[in-house]
């Protein structure tokens, strides 16, 4: 039995909504995607949506068009979103702060991972709360698509707005509590 059958168990997608939800605005969680070479990347996001649409659970993400996982989404069309609940403070800095395209996150950091079981893109094994997902959709922001001008100059003064991309959630896993 490999360890995310072992630790994990399935879910329904608004299982941990809240801890999800404190964990990114506490320190982040983990988005992975898969280069075109089939190295894993991972970065650190502090946005992130879950809901419904299309009658079909969805995670949405936001990925701005310079960092290095914005071309692994387009790639793969797959990612995972992997939720530590306490610790990796270390490890989601370095993967907020070092690009994929300058060093491999997984092997400086000995991230542990498994390959998803409904996605080919990896899962982070030290994580509580794990999410793969295929892109359903993607949408780029555009500067006149952005009614609020507090939101606009805060988090786009020199441009460089998120591409949205809409993850239709294929399973989710929840670690099982320690005994």
């Amino acid at each position: 039995m490999n360890v995310l059958d072992h630790r994990f168990r399935r879910v329904e997608p608004w299982v941990g909504f809240a801890e999800v939800q404190r964990q990114l605005q506490r320190g982040g969680a983990f988005l992975v995607a898969v280069d075109p070479q089939g190295r894993p990347n991972a970065m650190t996001i502090g946005w992130a949506l879950l809901g419904t649409a299309w009658y079909q659970p969805l995670l949405l993400v936001l990925v701005r068009p310079s960092r290095y996982t914005h071309a692994c989404l387009l790639h793969s069309g797959q990612f995972t979103v992997n939720v530590p609940l306490a610790g990796m403070r270390k490890e989601l800095e370095f993967c907020g702060e070092k690009s994929g395209r300058d060093v491999d996150k997984f092997k400086e950091l000995g991230l542990r991972w498994e390959m998803g079981r409904e996605i080919s893109v990896p899962v982070l094994i030290d994580c509580d709360l794990i999410y793969e997902c295929q892109v359903v959709s993607r949408v780029d922001l555009r500067p006149e698509s952005i009614l609020s001008p507090e939101v606009l100059g805060r988090y786009y003064p020199h441009g460089n707005l998120h591409t949205l991309f809409f993850g239709e959630i294929k399973a989710a896993w929840r670690a099982r509590q320690k005994a």
